[in-house]
């Protein structure tokens, strides 16, 4: 047995006898995870990615340290207003990965499952839920949640709005994309700004949204400039990196933190080598837990994942307005899983022909039915464009569902006809 999955079934030991002491256990093994990437990263990444594991740690923590000053929030919620009233994102998704990562995910797909949960649903919010439900993750102030691209949102954030008994706010978006709907999510967003004075008592200052508004739209255009310089270049990569890129993009988009990373990331790109190995633009959460993905891909020459369609979906240009509240109903409406499938493909397309891949694989987490729909379509539209593509099942956090060995033998196989495409 290893240390952590040692670790895991202490914390499930102690939470079934005291959730309280449950969470302290988890909390001080995650600060030592955190001490470690500060003080002894990964040597083989670059900087930037070295910061950015630490600045992902720190942002899971927050809200176990001071969950009073923390929001429940679905992964596409604009972080913009929350910063400015001193709420900690406590996202949903990002928990369940790092409780997995913890060896702790099993019991809470039992509980969930236990408590009527369909085996179906999406396996991060069936981990989020059973963790709550269990007494594991504590009480925030509030949940703020929209319905953009995930339907297992409205399941999941109305029963954590019932369990923890705070106040919840929900972003109703329109599945297409005109200034009508703009507008219309921006007055709803104006309304979370007063819920969420309402609720912590601090005020938001319009001019410093705006200014939060700004980084977030230069943290974009350098994240993709960065991306676009790495076509030539060798960048090593880790299986979670593209997760973190994922996460810190969306809900702590607007920091000075993100900004930072996003700063380090492109000189990185600058100062790196020329590309080796075959590159590899990957669409969806990844399983990065398996074994077989760790052989074909971590920190690999001869194989890597050079960019994920999660790390930008926006372009800066897409969230730009005058007013705070109309750029952030943009980085909702023009999110591009938002609408149909056709408009996440193209994107997705786009951002791969800018990185340089010699292919693609689009990932059907289980229980995604935005993902799998369109899996097909989106083979054929990336072989039209002329970058091969395999679509690989699986499950990003439950390893029952993971298929190992389907995993091993197509993602092997896909880099080996890559191998043998450019010969």
């Amino acid at each position: 047995m290893d240390v952590v999955e040692t670790f895991g079934k202490t914390v499930d030991r102690q939470c079934d006898r005291d959730p309280a002491k449950g969470r302290r256990v988890l909390r001080a093994g995650w600060e030592a995870q955190l001490f470690r990437f500060r003080h002894m990263p990964v040597k083989a990444l670059m900087p930037a990615y070295q910061y950015l594991a630490a600045l992902m740690m720190d942002t899971m923590l927050k809200p176990l340290r001071d969950p009073g000053h923390s929001a429940v929030v679905s992964i596409f919620t604009p972080s913009q207003l929350l910063q400015e009233v001193g709420l900690s994102p406590y996202n949903a998704e990002a928990y369940s990965a790092y409780l997995l990562g913890s060896r702790c995910e099993h019991s809470c797909i039992l509980t969930a499952e236990a408590a009527g949960l369909p085996e179906t649903l999406c396996s991060y919010h069936k981990i989020f839920t059973g963790a709550a439900e269990k007494g594991l993750l504590p009480r925030p102030r509030c949940i703020v949640y929209t319905n953009l691209t995930c339907d297992a949102n409205m399941l999941t954030f109305k029963r954590m709005e019932r369990f923890f008994n705070v106040p919840a706010f929900f972003i109703d978006v329109p599945w297409t994309q005109t200034e009508a709907d703009v507008r219309a999510v921006a007055s709803q967003l104006r309304d979370l700004g007063r819920f969420l004075e309402d609720i912590t008592g601090n005020k938001t200052d319009e001019k410093r949204l705006m200014s939060r508004i700004r980084r977030s739209i230069d943290t974009m255009d350098t994240f993709r400039q960065a991306r676009r310089l790495q076509k030539d270049k060798y960048i090593p990569t880790d299986l979670v990196s593209p997760q973190y890129g994922a996460m810190v993009n969306n809900v702590l988009l607007g920091t000075p933190e993100v900004e930072k990373f996003a700063r380090m990331l492109l000189k990185d790109v600058k100062l790196a080598g020329p590309a080796r190995g075959k590159r590899i633009y990957w669409v969806h959460t990844n399983p990065y837990w398996s074994d077989a993905m760790h052989k074909a891909l971590y920190i690999n020459e001869s194989a890597q994942i050079i960019g994920s369609d999660m790390e930008q979906v926006v372009y800066p240009e897409e969230m730009a307005a005058q007013d705070p509240y109309e750029a952030m109903a943009r980085q909702m409406v023009f999110n591009h899983l938002n609408g149909s499938v056709e408009r996440r493909i193209q994107a997705a397309i786009q951002q791969a022909k800018e990185t340089g891949c010699d292919g693609a694989v689009w990932f059907n987490h289980w229980g995604c039915k935005h993902t799998l729909g369109g899996s097909a379509l989106a083979k054929k539209r990336f072989q039209e464009a002329g970058i091969p593509c395999l679509v690989l099942d699986g499950d990003g956090v439950d390893r029952a569902h993971g298929g190992e060995g389907q995993t091993a033998t197509r993602l092997g196989a896909f880099i080996e006809m890559l191998e043998d495409r450019n010969e």
